[in-house]
């Protein structure tokens, strides 16, 4: 009989919230962490490319964001001489904050329960 293979990483936890706006998805993971490195980089190009995704893909997932938010939470600037360039509003820096503070608020709500599930996985 073979024994299981013992997994490299611990058990972990990790919240998966998606806000949800009429049949879109306002916000989830990965639009977080697109309008996180779209922050970061000032680009929705790089922060697809980070997200290993296309831009078009990126460009349809900032404008659904958009379309659901009262305010736009990225405003981008067509390429001209200098280039385009993508920047991230304060709207869209607080819906980021808001989102990584509800992660983290789940996660404290529920250590207890984790501990005791924890205990129970095969590990």
């Amino acid at each position: 009989m073979r024994k299981k293979a013992k997994s490299i990483r611990a058990p972990s936890v990790q919240p998966r919230f998606r806000l949800l706006c009429g049949g879109d998805i306002a916000l989830g993971p990965g639009k977080a962490e697109l309008l996180a490195l779209i922050g970061q980089t000032g680009s929705i190009n790089q922060a697809a490319k980070r997200m290993g995704m296309s831009y078009m893909r990126a460009w349809s997932l900032v404008q659904t964001m958009n379309r659901c938010f009262k305010e736009p939470l990225v405003i981008a600037a067509h390429g001209g001489e200098g280039g385009g360039g993508t920047e991230l509003t304060e709207t869209g820096g607080k819906v980021v904050a808001l989102y990584r503070q509800m992660e983290q608020a789940s996660l404290r709500a529920t250590a207890a329960h984790w501990k005791q599930l924890r205990r129970l996985l095969c590990v």
